[in-house]
């Protein structure tokens, strides 16, 4: 199952994001900025970079998740996202004799599906165990399936998970990864809702659709 928590971030990420931001107008430093600034003038501050797309700011707050229950064929995904940092279980390194794999909702709800993956997963634990035994763990893993459960810790700034919400909230998105940015969308909207507040697809976010033909239409239903 999907767990994701955010573990860490910036404190007070958008007094840090509106203190850059006002340092690069001001003589003051950058620690009388931050501590001067009223909540109202960070709040106004921070919509404004937003609306202007002035996102450089947004790299000074950070934030952690530790993300579990998800198969290698999302974190294969996942890291393709830059600038970020990533910590993954390593499949070198531990023993996956007994591994936990992801089942997508379409194979979940057909049952020949379901007993065809069923079958293979258990096939692919034998083959790993037998392989185990004759040539070293690291290279035994190669026969496991992307849908082998993984964790993984990612630290990203608040500009790469815009981009990353803007890629990954998308109805387009493989639905396991539309999942994670979802709950991950709605973590830093917690710490730090103002920053986050339009945060989502780009038909939300800049009122486009790069999608063509394949558009799910929530773009029109929005105009």
């Amino acid at each position: 199952m999907l767990r994701v928590e955010l573990i860490s971030h910036t404190p007070q990420p958008e007094r840090t994001v509106a203190s850059a931001a006002r340092l690069c107008y001001s003589s003051k430093d950058g620690d009388d900025l931050y501590k001067g600034l009223s909540d109202k003038e960070v709040s106004k501050l921070v919509t404004k970079l937003a609306e202007m797309g002035h996102l450089s700011t947004f790299e000074h707050a950070s934030f952690t998740f530790s993300i579990s229950g998800v198969s290698r064929v999302l974190t294969h995904q996942l890291v393709r996202h830059r600038i970020a940092s990533y910590s993954q279980r390593s499949q070198r390194y531990v023993n996956e004799k007994n591994f936990e794999y992801i089942t997508p909702k379409s194979i979940e709800k057909h049952n020949q599906a379901k007993k065809i993956y069923e079958d293979y997963m258990n096939h692919a634990k034998e083959v790993y165990k037998q392989l185990q035994e004759i040539v070293p763990q690291e290279d035994a893993r190669y026969v496991l399936p992307n849908s082998t459960e993984t964790k993984i810790m990612v630290t990203m700034n608040a500009r790469s998970l815009l981009h990353f919400f803007e890629v990954r909230c998308c109805v387009r998105a493989q639905l396991e990864i539309r999942q994670l940015a979802d709950k991950m969308l709605a973590l830093v909207k917690e710490v730090a809702p103002t920053m986050f507040l339009n945060a989502g697809p780009t038909c939300v976010t800049q009122g486009v659709c790069n999608e063509g033909d394949l558009s799910c239409g929530r773009l029109e239903r929005i105009k």
